[in-house]
């Protein structure tokens, strides 16, 4: 839910956010895609860290206090997966969860 939540809250009015589930080798992916500012480049190494708050999120129109990412990655490799991000500024992100699929 954090991620969707994310990516309602970093789109502009009308914008378009993406679902998409599918399976590619022996993972399940989820993506979730916006039409939002992007995340500068300076910013994505540090995504996941704990109260880290990239400059698209310091606006007084975007609250929280820089968990919700670092709490999508733990709870992600507590299932074995890991989480990843695509983006550039200006057009927009999207987030990918890769599970492990059920044996």
């Amino acid at each position: 839910s954090n991620l969707l939540e994310n990516a309602v809250k970093f789109s502009p009015s009308g914008g378009r956010v993406t679902l998409r589930i599918f399976r590619e080798g022996s993972e399940a992916l989820l993506a979730v895609s916006d039409e939002g500012p992007g995340i500068p480049p300076e910013d994505t190494p540090r995504l996941f860290e704990r109260f880290f708050r990239g400059s698209a999120s310091r606006s007084p129109d975007a609250p929280g206090v820089g968990l919700g990412l670092a709490i999508c990655r733990a709870i992600v490799e507590a299932h074995g997966g890991r989480i990843a991000v695509e983006s550039a500024p200006g057009a927009g992100a999207t987030f990918i969860v890769h599970l492990p699929l059920a044996a």
